[in-house]
């Protein structure tokens, strides 16, 4: 993937001002410097048994990832671990709390809490059901480790963060789902009896699903915040789905509905908020071929498919490539990064 410095020049054409990375390398925090754009860093799941043993090994992290790169790198948020509940690694579980508290004792103590919000990313995993969204819960098993965090997050004003796919589940099931609805475009919906509501996409409904779940573990006033969601433009045989085509329709519906400011048809004052995965395409990514391919850029700068962004593109000229803006040479990150598809960075970046 391209140098940090590179990837700052792609996303200042594109005026793109949020994103999220996966851990806190140092050469992408200083590429970022004076940038404007705001960034959440993450605590590695690898990272979380040694953040949970003491306050002052947390301490440490802090100071050395985000305190040392403030105000200069506007680091806004640190994401405690990566879809731990729900998981197979049941010792994560254990100390997924005690790391969240230790984060954040240690931006307290050092006077960042206004500045830097501290929460954890959950896959879909987390819940028994989601349909209709009324009817989501938490799994029984997750439960005991989730309210405490919740608990954690209610009282330091955190959102709930929760990667939501429809590719995912249209992929898993096919048969089962309307490709228009889980694409934003005309369809039937879907019509929640005990809500009376009525849902025409995937989207709002598992974002509705978080709050309706939220809700009965007692934490009706948590915002809820999709920390990641995208459609994958490339796949082995057996991913359904998985074309140019759609990932291009997903996503420029999904930028659409975002510019609306609006909420979901259960919270409808919350405008919602999104995080696009991914920002590159990779080609060494281990897993299925849709894995490697949900990218909106290519590695050479160049757009994967049209959603708007025509930053690197002049209008007299053919694109322009990473090497042609920035001669910073190559470099390969071992993280991902993911835009922020907010209705500000949309509106104002995309000229909508």
């Amino acid at each position: 993937l391209p140098a940090p410095e590179s990837v700052v020049t792609l996303l200042k054409a594109a005026k793109v001002n949020h994103i999220r990375i996966y851990d806190a390398d140092h050469g992408v925090l200083k590429a970022f410097k004076g940038s404007g754009i705001e960034v959440i860093v993450g605590l590695p799941n690898g990272y979380l048994k040694e953040m949970s043993t003491g306050e002052d090994r947390a301490m440490n992290w802090v100071k050395e990832n985000v305190q040392a790169f403030l105000p200069g790198t506007q680091i806004r948020g640190i994401a405690v671990g990566n879809e731990i509940l729900g998981g197979s690694d049941m010792e994560l579980w254990e100390v997924l709390l005690p790391a969240a508290k230790n984060i954040y004792g240690a931006v307290y103590r050092l006077g960042l809490k206004e500045i830097v919000q501290v929460s954890s990313p959950h896959s879909e995993a987390v819940f028994a059901n989601s349909y209709p969204p009324s009817a989501c819960i938490f799994k029984p098993d997750v439960v005991p480790f989730m309210k405490p965090l919740l608990q954690l997050f209610s009282q330091i004003g955190s959102p709930f963060y929760i990667n939501a796919y429809p590719f995912l589940a249209y992929k898993n099931g096919p048969q089962h789902i309307d490709i228009n609805y889980a694409l934003f475009k005309d369809n039937r919906g879907i019509y929640d009896a005990k809500t009376k509501l009525h849902y025409d996409n995937m989207f709002e409904a598992q974002v509705d699903a978080a709050y309706s779940a939220l809700e009965k573990a007692g934490f009706n006033k948590m915002e809820v915040i999709v920390s990641e969601t995208g459609w994958a433009s490339r796949g082995d045989p057996d991913e359904a789905g998985a074309t140019v085509k759609n990932a291009r329709t997903y996503n420029r519906h999904l930028r659409k509905r975002l510019t609306k400011k609006k909420g979901t048809p259960l919270r409808p004052k919350i405008p919602v908020r999104a995080y696009v995965f991914a920002l590159f395409n990779e080609n060494s990514k281990p897993g299925p071929t849709s894995e490697r391919n949900f990218g909106l850029f290519k590695p050479d700068g160049s757009i994967a498919y049209d959603i708007g962004f025509t930053g690197l593109v002049p209008s007299s000229a053919p694109p322009l490539s990473f090497k042609d803006i920035a001669a910073q040479g190559w470099l390969r990150w071992s993280y991902s990064l993911l835009l922020m598809a907010c209705s500000v960075v949309l509106q104002q970046g995309l000229g909508l």
